[in-house]
């Protein structure tokens, strides 16, 4: 693998200066860690954008910085002590690490499909690895092939795999979400980071529909992200979801995490349907996601 190094180079926009301390070349992509003031981002720099992969408080490492990773721990409302975690794409390692300080004691696995970016993820975003918390380089959709075949059971599973514009195409079909409910456990949880501004988002909907049946859309309003959690065997009640909220508020406060506001966000689909009937399911025979995605 070739890799490029440059000096720390300073880039100013507006009245902020921004610092490159870190740019390569990886196989599949330009990756770049670049500081302004307090707040350290990994990049990944396409033919199309530059988009912000994973960011954090230099001064503060607990405090998360994007919505989408605060919305994704709407997972906690539904399903309660994780205890086998599995993460679809690492970025700078921010949910590993927050999830492993919540829940000390569950096995998490990470899994990206880019070296470089787990290196980065270690030397510049604080990523811990020990005995519980791993992570292996290979593509999503064949670790989750091979992980059916040893009959690998997870209770938590999040889909945070993006090449820098959007979802890989192939992470984002029915036989790849059936693959996926092959290995969630019973009363387990899949939560999916994805777009509600998207081209696809109908399809997106649809196809979860397909293989998980009714699922819980989680977006704040004129925001661009959302999670989608699904494999629920029934949906929870409100009552269910104000005693959890009781009990996490707390915990996750130090993380900048508003689980009583994130409450408020969730969108039950049991409750109305917002794509229409006829939409067409992506598969891996059907799944124009990149040409739909902007």
């Amino acid at each position: 693998m070739l890799k490029y190094f440059l000096l720390p180079l300073i880039v100013f926009s507006g009245s902020t200066f921004s610092k490159v301390i870190h740019e390569e070349r990886s196989l599949y992509r330009n990756i770049i860690v670049e500081e302004t003031r307090d707040l350290r981002c990994l990049k990944f720099n396409t033919k199309s954008s530059q988009t912000s992969q994973s960011c954090m408080y230099k001064n503060d490492p607990d405090k998360l910085v994007f919505n989408y990773t605060k919305l994704t721990f709407s997972s906690l409302l539904v399903a309660d002590n994780p205890k086998n975690v599995l993460i679809i794409g690492l970025g700078g390692g921010t949910l590993s690490n927050v999830i492993h300080e919540l829940y000390p004691e569950a096995k998490i696995h990470n899994v990206e499909i880019d070296p470089a970016v787990t290196k980065v993820a270690r030397d510049y975003f604080n990523f811990i690895e020990n005995d519980l918390v791993t992570s292996s380089v290979q593509d999503g959709r064949i670790f989750i092939k091979r992980a059916a075949i040893k009959k690998q059971q997870y209770d938590w599973i999040i889909l945070d795999a993006f090449n820098g514009d959007y979802i890989p195409e192939h992470l984002l079909t029915k036989e790849f979400f059936e693959e996926v409910q092959s290995v969630l456990a019973d009363g387990g949880i899949i939560a999916a980071n994805t777009f509600s501004s998207s081209k696809l988002y109908e399809h997106e909907s649809a196809t979860y529909h397909a293989v998980f049946g009714d699922f819980i859309n989680v977006s704040r309003e004129n925001r661009s992200n959302r999670i989608i959690l699904a494999g629920l065997k029934a949906p929870p009640t409100n009552e269910q979801i104000k005693a959890r909220v009781k009990i996490l508020e707390l915990r996750l406060a130090k993380y900048g995490i508003d689980i009583k506001a994130i409450s408020e966000f969730m969108y039950f689909t049991k409750d109305g349907q917002d794509w229409p009937a006829d939409t067409k399911v992506l598969t891996d025979q059907y799944s124009p996601a990149n040409l739909l995605n902007f």
